[in-house]
């Protein structure tokens, strides 16, 4: 009976701070200042939709081009490790800093390596995004350890427990090139939308790249990664990160197969990389030509490797950006054709065919949205009520929040979290909360003790958190009294 009413006293406690908690957020939520404080506080789970290298700063980036002097190219701010060109622009880091002029050329690169001081005007948004990567990648590149422990400890300062990141594409020598005359065959299937001939050639390709070993190069990327995520101690009793291998959409059909079956090789031997998953900008050229292929690509590899889950990059596109018959068809095809355990973006729901079928689908069969609020807002211009979060939460499907690139955009996952309070108010905290849930529920992690130890994890943060936000109450209505 004392057990009993203990245990009856527990949830009544518990009850009344949430509660409490509820009370506090209405009061607070036209106010960004305020929610910021609160939702800073607030425990977030996992962040899922993740990219590596678009969450770290363009300030670290910038400390390891200096002290590795890099060499810059003071026209176009190019920087390479190794100069090339005897071309009078080029000059090395340590000369910038002798003649006093490395802070100027900071600002300058780290407005184009990100999203700083951006003014809307100069230069097409989705442009000053997506082009960021190339300018900052040869200074990624040195920099994985430091990254990751800059992403660690930013997480652990936000109350986020877990990370799913999209960490890099997979490095592999072995020869495919001479089956690139095989492209043309592909791209005639597609024109034809001929699943039987697609498939059989897949047959015929994945024989032929396994043969030449590509698995050794899934293997050796493993053995790294694991040795790197072992050597930094990246997981520890308040954090733990997991990796998903991705691919790229602009590379050629045959390419880019050999590399999605190296990810899903990778990813069906280590613990450590949960899922796959495809980047790169959705509305470019090939990837709007192929986008059927690799579709097919990801339910073959599915076939091949059925214990790989992965989340795909699906309708990250709005009205203007591509031609309104493309914005109809992308979600439905990475849902139903490649079968994806979760979907990154799916902004282009509203103009989706079918798309309350589309909505029951995802629904019924729990397939999350990963909702990246600000990242839709930049690249897409999609904000407000002409986002489609309000008709994924009104059909049930999952929902989870994401910060995406937070390096590359300025931004956090608290912002994302502050943006959804303040720009939906039928947006409940309770609801709020079953999202921070969600983004451990429907994780790619492998080992259930983990998954149930970060569930209880929250549990207990959450507990914690709402008895902070009883006190806070109680002196926002001292002061109002």
């Amino acid at each position: 009976m004392k057990k009993l009413l203990t245990i009856l006293s527990f949830l009544l406690t518990a009850t009344l701070h949430a509660q409490t908690t509820i009370d506090y957020f209405e009061k607070i939520r036209g106010n960004s200042a305020a929610l910021t404080a609160f939702f800073s506080q607030m425990p977030k789970g996992g962040d899922l939709h993740h990219h590596y290298s678009g969450s770290v700063y363009a300030e670290t980036f910038f400390d390891i081009v200096v002290e590795n002097n890099f060499f810059i190219n003071k026209i176009t701010l190019e920087v390479l490790k190794n100069k090339t060109t005897t071309d009078s622009a080029w000059t090395d880091f340590l000369s910038l800093q002798k003649e006093g002029s490395l802070p100027a050329y900071k600002q300058r690169l780290l407005q184009q390596w990100s999203a700083k001081d951006y003014n809307y005007i100069s230069y097409p948004s989705h442009r000053q995004f997506f082009e960021s990567f190339g300018h900052f990648d040869n200074a990624a590149d040195m920099s994985f350890d430091r990254g990751l422990l800059e992403i660690k400890q930013r997480a652990k300062n936000e109350q986020v427990s877990y990370i799913e990141t999209m960490f890099k594409t997979i490095h592999c020598d072995k020869p495919v090139a001479d089956l690139y005359l095989l492209n043309e065959k592909l791209e005639q299937y597609q024109l034809k939308k001929d699943i039987l001939l697609t498939d059989a050639l897949f047959d015929s390709l994945f024989t032929i790249i396994e043969k030449r070993n590509v698995v050794d190069c899934a293997i050796k990327f493993n053995d790294e990664l694991t040795k790197l995520h072992t050597s930094l101690a990246i997981d520890d009793s308040l954090f733990t990160m997991r990796y998903q291998n991705f691919v790229l959409r602009f590379m050629n059909p045959v390419q880019l197969f050999t590399n999605l079956v190296i990810a899903f090789e990778s990813a069906n031997r280590s613990p450590l990389v949960v899922g796959v998953n495809i980047v790169a900008p959705e509305h470019d050229d090939v990837s709007m030509n192929d986008y059927w292929l690799h579709m097919q690509m990801f339910s073959y590899c599915h076939k091949k490797f059925p214990a790989v889950k992965y989340s795909m990059h699906a309708g990250e596109l709005a009205l203007g950006m591509v031609k309104p018959e493309e914005l109809s068809w992308h979600i439905n095809a990475a849902v139903f054709d490649a079968k994806a355990n979760r979907i990154g973006h799916g902004v282009d729901l509203p103009y989706e065919k079918d798309c309350y079928t589309l909505l029951n689908y995802m629904s019924k069969n729990n397939i999350p949205v990963e909702i990246n609020l600000y990242s839709n807002e930049f690249i897409l211009k999609v904000k407000d009520d002409r986002h489609p979060i309000i008709l994924y939460k009104t059909f049930r499907v999952p929902i989870v929040i994401s910060s995406d690139d937070a390096g590359v955009l300025r931004s956090n996952l608290t912002d994302q979290y502050v943006l959804l309070a303040y720009r939906y108010p039928n947006i409940s905290y309770p609801e709020i909360k079953t999202f921070v849930y969600n983004s451990i529920q429907y994780s790619f992690i492998e080992e259930p003790e983990l998954k149930q130890k970060l569930r209880a994890k929250l549990d207990a943060d959450f507990r914690v958190f709402e008895d902070k936000m009883k006190m806070a109450l109680k002196i926002h209505d001292d002061i109002r009294r």
